[in-house]
């Protein structure tokens, strides 16, 4: 009898949350798509003073506008849907809570999918695959590091709340991890001048780096012994960029799917190089 009342107890719960679930807004019923950003995360997403090249108001930053790669993703996925766009700045550790208390619909920031985040939102995605890479200066001890071994004894740093200051920097030996930097602007800066040896980035955010700082040289170890190590599922996450939205998000999730899975990786890749291109230089 005791093991009947445990199972029906346990039905009981898993169909109350079935139903949670399904009573969860796609947010999207007013033919707006609010998603949030940092707009600080060149050539992910960064704030311009006019709307050229196709910038979209920023609703709580009013005379300012949002562009880069996210909003054009975002841009591409409203046109299929028949949605407005509304973009929201936001710091990078509000984007997760602020998913989940439903105060944007999305998050389109250049999230990776990690497998802690996915405990907490839904991803819909990928809409990118980023190679981490280092950056240095050109001219300093590690300009020709051949390997992460190749970077012990460094100073160095990365954003925070990343798995390039979580888990990337802490596999190289001997170096000088510094306090992560608030922003990846933030981290550039640091580097520039001469705070720290080296930074640990993904490959746009290092490419759309070289384009501002023609002094900042990219190391990419990838496809050698001497890269960061990850099992195949942890280099899923680590690679992948997707979408995020509020757990049981359905139909959001599977309207953003049904525009992204149109599109090719060489697809991402020129919309990638576009935003470099045209991303204003960095202060």
């Amino acid at each position: 009898m005791k093991r009947m009342f445990a199972a029906l107890i346990a039905l009981m719960m898993t169909l109350s949350l079935s139903a949670a679930l399904a009573d969860v807004p796609s947010g999207v019923e007013d033919g707006v798509l609010t998603i949030a950003m940092e707009c600080a995360y060149a050539p992910y997403n960064w704030t311009q003073s006019d709307d050229s090249n196709g910038a979209v108001p920023i609703a709580n930053v009013p005379g300012s506008y949002a562009n880069g790669y996210d909003v054009m993703i975002a841009q591409r996925i409203c046109e299929a849907n028949g949605w407005q766009l509304e973009v929201i700045q936001s710091d990078w550790d509000s984007l997760v809570p602020g998913v989940q208390t439903g105060t944007f619909d999305a998050v389109i920031a250049g999230q990776s999918m990690t497998a802690e985040r996915a405990e907490q939102v839904d991803f819909a995605g990928p809409y990118f695959y980023a190679t981490i890479v280092c950056l240095t200066k050109a001219g300093s001890a590690y300009e020709n590091a051949q390997s992460l071994a190749d970077l012990a004894g460094g100073s160095c740093t990365a954003q925070i709340a990343t798995i390039w200051y979580d888990t990337c920097l802490p596999q190289i030996t001997g170096a000088n991890v510094m306090t992560a930097a608030e922003t990846a602007p933030a981290m550039l800066m640091a580097l520039e001048t001469g705070m720290v040896d080296f930074v640990c980035t993904d490959m746009p955010t290092a490419q759309g780096a070289v384009a501002a700082y023609p002094d900042m040289v990219i190391l990419d170890f990838s496809g050698t012994d001497g890269d960061f190590q990850f099992t195949e599922e942890e280099r899923a996450e680590n690679v992948n960029i997707g979408v995020s939205m509020m757990k049981g998000n359905t139909v959001l999730r599977e309207a953003i799917d049904g525009v992204l899975s149109t599109m090719t990786v060489d697809d991402f890749n020129a919309l990638m190089a576009y935003a470099i291109e045209i991303q204003p230089l960095m202060d």
